[in-house]
């Protein structure tokens, strides 16, 4: 199978006054593609920290960060850049759409970011808006838009540049309960089209039993349920 993610024997420690704080003591964890694996584990065990490391948004101290076979721990500041730009997307509990931009110009930013074209970029971009339901919605900001619209902006801008592996942290934890639960259907849907590694972390154990299989952080280490 195609391994999008591997993480071996990852480490991370914070350093402060009162001295280290191991908080990742060898985490091993891989996703294939089009597998969604749901993180589930207390506030305070690592979890963002993983996500963070997993996204090359830090660097671990141990161990190897792999995103579609490349060590990321071997590559510049530059390259580890561009896999982030064009191999990872991220989803957060708060959508963080621009104000000032429309629904489908927030997709297409990303794009023109990475040098597509304008208008390819913004083809594909009512193409995914049109997934999400929001085909009529396309042109609206997003102060114009309900709570489970804005996170569905937020989840196509994620996957605009086609990433191979897509992070995920609470990403419908502010919406109502009916909403999150059709927002993640259409993320399910979404991820599983496009053969993308994803990574959800996630406090509802509803949602976590519709993915693929579920882990947990346990004193530094990754647990499969």
């Amino acid at each position: 199978m195609n391994e999008s993610l591997q993480l071996r024997g990852v480490q991370r420690t914070y350093r402060s006054e009162g001295g280290a704080l191991p908080v990742l003591r060898g985490v091993d964890l891989t996703l294939q593609a089009g597998e969604i694996v749901a993180l589930v584990a207390p506030s305070g065990t690592g979890k963002s920290t993983l996500l963070h490391l997993a996204g090359l948004l830090e660097k671990p101290d141990g161990g190897q960060v792999l995103v579609a076979g490349r060590d990321a721990g071997a590559l510049s500041d530059g390259e580890r850049t561009a896999i982030r730009r064009d191999s990872i997307g991220f989803v957060y509990q708060f959508h963080h759409l621009l104000g000032e931009f429309t629904a489908v110009e927030n997709v297409v930013l990303p794009q023109m970011i990475a040098g597509k074209d304008r208008r390819a970029a913004e083809a594909r971009a009512l193409t995914l808006l049109t997934a999400f339901g929001l085909q009529a919605r396309a042109r609206h900001l997003p102060g114009k838009l309900s709570g489970g619209e804005q996170q569905r902006v937020a989840i196509a801008r994620a996957l605009a540049n086609a990433p191979k592996v897509l992070l995920a942290d609470e990403p419908t934890g502010n919406l109502d309960v009916g909403t999150a639960s059709l927002v993640f259907e259409e993320l399910l849907q979404t991820v599983r089209t496009h053969g993308v590694a994803a990574l959800i972390a996630t406090h509802n154990p509803d949602l976590a039993a519709r993915m693929d299989r579920t882990v947990t952080l346990h004193e530094g280490r990754i647990v499969e349920y």
